[in-house]
């Protein structure tokens, strides 16, 4: 075999190499179906899903198909935190991560005891992460099963220390936004990962893992399906519905890790540390290229006709392999000292009949994240 057709080893990332790397930090996954050549992409109904031209530097254009946006790929990039769809707690490599979890049940004594409580959302699987109301809007229980005084939101506030002096008004003058980096990265990590918006307060985080998942060479295959009622006990008899499904050249997720926002979020100022601590950096360099690894280690479900698994992973053309000790980088942030954090709601507000709670911001904002499919 020549020295040209000898293939080099692939360049191994760790979060330190990472942190202290170029910004940003791109790579590339080639993927394909498990099984046959054709998959589902992100749709909705009476819309399906969206094929463009794209034009390419020799004048032609080639068909690309949105096959996960943004948004979506954020959604899967947090499922593999979980151990399941309804199974809400994290898995045990993420074990002493904090994340905060909406609870409710029964008061014993005015206090609601670990095994009484109910977990009905958590920050991972809320689209405003830390954000939500269903937090903002609670009472955090303290480590005894009480409710704390105030509202959540409230000790966020005081946490970040964004009251402005003489005003009820709350919002960060630049001193303090090292407090708010800091304050979130303490109580819900992952928010700083996949941004966060409070629009209340003027608090915008971008993303710094930004993902997406396309198609090139696409090809849109229309075909049907029925419904058969047997029993006749629907009003809906047999109709024939329309599915449109995909085939292509290539199917390539791409994966920015925005490095340079994460260093923005702390700094050394003499012997005082400013925000996040270079170790505390380097953690959410960790979970971002975890959660990448932990996507594409296996074959993954993207929706019920959309399963794929990784041939290729490629940095600027070059093979790369993440190498991510995630217990250890937990341990040495100093979050396995922390604790969850659980926010209490009555069952009567929770499921309240004929109403539903406001989000803040939209689906458009950093932060809130879309389904699709």
């Amino acid at each position: 075999m020549s020295d040209a057709e000898k293939k080099s080893p692939p360049k191994k990332l760790t979060p330190t190499d990472v942190l202290k790397g170029e910004s940003p930090l791109v790579l590339t996954a080639t993927l394909e179906p498990i099984a046959g050549d054709r998959f589902q992409p992100a749709g909705f109904p009476e819309i399906g899903h969206v094929i463009y031209k794209a034009p390419r530097k020799d004048g032609s254009t080639e068909n690309v198909c949105i096959v996960d946006s943004a948004a979506s790929m954020a959604n899967h990039l947090e499922t593999v935190c979980q151990r399941g769809a309804h199974d809400l707690d994290l898995v045990d490599e993420l074990s002493g991560m904090p994340y905060i979890r909406c609870v409710t049940g029964d008061l014993v004594e005015g206090k609601l005891p670990n095994d009484k409580r109910e977990t009905i959302v958590t920050s991972l699987t809320e689209g405003h992460r830390i954000a939500s109301s269903y937090f903002l809007d609670g009472a955090a229980l303290k480590s005894d099963g009480a409710k704390r005084d105030g509202k959540f939101e409230d000790e966020l506030i005081t946490k970040f220390g964004i009251v402005l002096p003489g005003s009820p008004k709350a919002h960060p003058p630049p001193e303090k936004w090292w407090d708010v980096f800091k304050g979130i990265f303490e109580i819900d990590p992952n928010s700083l990962v996949h941004g966060v918006l409070f629009p209340q307060w003027q608090i915008k985080i971008p993303r710094a893992l930004t993902a997406h998942l396309e198609a090139f060479g696409a090809g849109r295959v229309d075909r049907s399906g029925v419904k058969f009622d047997r029993l006749g006990k629907t009003p809906s008899g047999q109709p024939i519905f329309a599915v449109d499904d995909a085939t292509a050249e290539s199917i390539r997720a791409t994966f920015v890790i925005d490095v340079s926002l994460i260093r923005s979020f702390g700094r050394k100022k003499g012997e005082t540390t400013r925000g996040l601590s270079e170790k505390q950096q380097e953690f959410l360099v960790a979970l971002a290229l975890w959660k990448v690894e932990q996507l594409l280690a296996s074959p993954f479900r993207f929706r019920s006709g959309c399963h794929l698994r990784r041939t290729a992973l490629k940095s600027y053309k070059q093979d790369v392999e993440i190498e991510v000790d995630i217990a250890n980088a937990i341990k040495t942030a100093g979050l396995d000292k922390l604790p969850v954090t659980d926010v209490f709601w009555p069952r009567e507000e929770l499921y309240r009949e004929g109403q539903a709670e406001a989000q803040s911001g939209s689906d458009e904002d950093e932060g809130a994240e879309e389904t699709e499919g």
